[in-house]
């Protein structure tokens, strides 16, 4: 597959370097296994994803909670984690110009008064893991139609210099509008203005998404995994 990265990189481990850069005041855990603090997020990071680090993690979590990692191939998961989840990602980077925002007064600032449309909206579209303050990664922005909250996206990991573009998700009433690509300019426009560079993560069957990330200037990076692990 064409656009596939050849040199190492911190998007090669965008959790743990995000734990250690961007997001370090949302990290909790160990000098070689650490995750984001739990009511934000599942994420989990380590610097090799080896056994004896996903031990060590285990030795952090409790039972019945899951963990979410990003690997850049299959991994040997030791005793004491069940399998949730083991799936191919596509990521993706912005390498296209910076594109004019049009319609930005339809777009809004999500705030914690947001909570519950932002978690009913995650819930119906499934956009990945967004918990009750997943809010606090920062910078959620949101469309409203007639009061209700219709079309949003955010913000998430930032291993630096990158910031990872997440919760992209339309209401399935509202689709067609526009609306995710308006909101996609958005965000590029603020991470780029920052200084830093958008990144993020697909599943390679969402073809629909790739297609609009692709015109919204992002190209793929390279072939991924996403974990969910279950302690046991």
């Amino acid at each position: 597959m064409s656009g596939l990265a050849t040199t190492p990189s911190v998007l090669d481990n965008p959790i743990w370097y995000a734990l250690q850069t961007g997001n370090r005041d949302m990290a909790s855990g160990s000098g070689q296994a650490q995750y984001i603090r739990r009511d934000a997020g599942a994420f989990a990071g380590m610097p090799h994803n080896s056994v004896a680090e996903l031990e060590q993690l285990q030795g952090m979590i409790a039972e019945g909670e899951v963990v979410v990692l990003f690997t850049t191939g299959h991994l040997t998961i030791p005793a004491g984690w069940r399998i949730q989840l083991n799936r191919d990602l596509l990521q993706m980077a912005h390498t296209g110009p910076l594109q004019p925002l049009s319609s930005s007064g339809l777009i809004q600032s999500l705030t914690e008064l947001h909570i519950p449309e932002m978690l009913a909206l995650t819930a119906l579209t499934k956009p990945g893991p967004f918990l009750q303050r997943t809010i606090d990664f920062g910078n959620y922005e949101g469309i409203f139609e007639n009061g209700k909250l219709v079309a949003m996206t955010g913000q998430r990991l930032q291993p630096d210099p990158y910031t990872e573009v997440s919760a992209v998700c339309t209401h399935p009433e509202a689709l067609g509008k526009g609306y995710a690509g308006l909101l996609l300019q958005s965000q590029v426009r603020q991470i780029k203005t920052a200084g830093r560079i958008p990144f993020l993560h697909v599943y390679p069957e969402n073809t629909r998404a790739v297609a609009l990330y692709q015109r919204m200037g992002f190209a793929l990076r390279r072939e991924m995994r996403v974990y969910v692990l279950e302690r046991i």
